[in-house]
């Protein structure tokens, strides 16, 4: 992958955007966060993860790219004039690739903590809100600026970052919000000084990394499933995941460890 790398020690994930000057979402770039959400759904080696830009990077992302996007939006279904025509399920769904990147993350087998420094623009906000959850700098910052440049979109993820209401006034006027109004409510789990945000996700992740991966998989998985259900319907979906969870001898191991005062020894069984 060129966009993105990942990195995994002690169970932890470190799935980094890197595409200079801005990293900006290209299609390839959509499609390298969908393939790392995806191999790291498939294997057993990382029970979290954290997506976040590089260190470097002046900011954590600067929305789709706009040189990029004309060609995926081409009607004819070519990059540009004279090339082969490409995927026929994008000609006629160029949105396809961007939706498919959100959903990786949203759907992730493991939890995807954002960690997001500088300015998170118009798609990179959708990433941001697909995660399970969320630290950033005191320099971040978010907005939807579609409405600048004649498009539209983000919003729904948004609301789900933010709620309705402040996620409508990003979408209409365009304008940065900071982080510590996103963490008054509640859509971001810390705000710390920028020296400090890569070990407050990681301590995040450690917490996590060390519960059962099963456990911490079916976890995430009747999470999103019960977050659009009504109390009772949603309520009785984790109970079906409670005993979902109980068929597994990871699960026995957890109770044990904590009867006996002991760190658990989980064997993905």
């Amino acid at each position: 992958m060129d966009h993105v790398s990942i990195e995994i020690e002690d169970r932890v994930a470190v799935v980094t955007l890197d595409r200079p000057p801005v990293n900006a979402l290209a299609n390839q770039t959509f499609e390298e966060i969908t393939q790392a959400m995806q191999q790291l759904s498939a294997g057993r080696e990382a029970s979290v993860v954290v997506l976040r830009a590089a260190p470097d990077s002046k900011l954590f992302c600067g929305g789709v790219d706009l040189q990029d996007s004309p060609r995926r939006h081409r009607p004819d279904g070519r990059p540009e004039d004279g090339a082969p025509q490409g995927d026929a399920r994008d000609q006629v769904d160029p949105g396809r690739s961007p939706r498919d990147c959100f959903d990786a993350i949203y759907e992730c087998g493991l939890p995807v903590i954002a960690e997001v420094h500088g300015k998170c623009i118009g798609a990179g906000v959708a990433v941001v809100a697909s995660c399970d959850l969320v630290v950033a700098s005191t320099d971040a910052s978010f907005a939807l600026t579609e409405i600048n440049v004649g498009v539209l979109g983000g919003v729904r993820h948004a609301q789900r970052l933010c709620g309705v209401f402040l996620a409508k006034r990003m979408f209409l006027t365009g304008q940065f919000v900071s982080a510590d109004e996103i963490y008054r409510r509640g859509g971001i789990e810390a705000v710390v000084e920028r020296d400090r945000l890569h070990d407050t996700a990681m301590d995040l992740a450690r917490s996590i990394a060390g519960k059962s991966p099963i456990a911490v998989r079916l976890a995430k998985e009747s999470a999103n499933r019960v977050e659009s259900m009504s109390l009772y319907d949603g309520y009785r979906t984790e109970q079906d995941y409670t005993q979902r969870v109980k068929r597994h001898a990871d699960s026995d191991e957890a109770r044990l460890a904590f009867m006996q005062k002991r760190s658990p020894e989980f064997r993905w069984e």
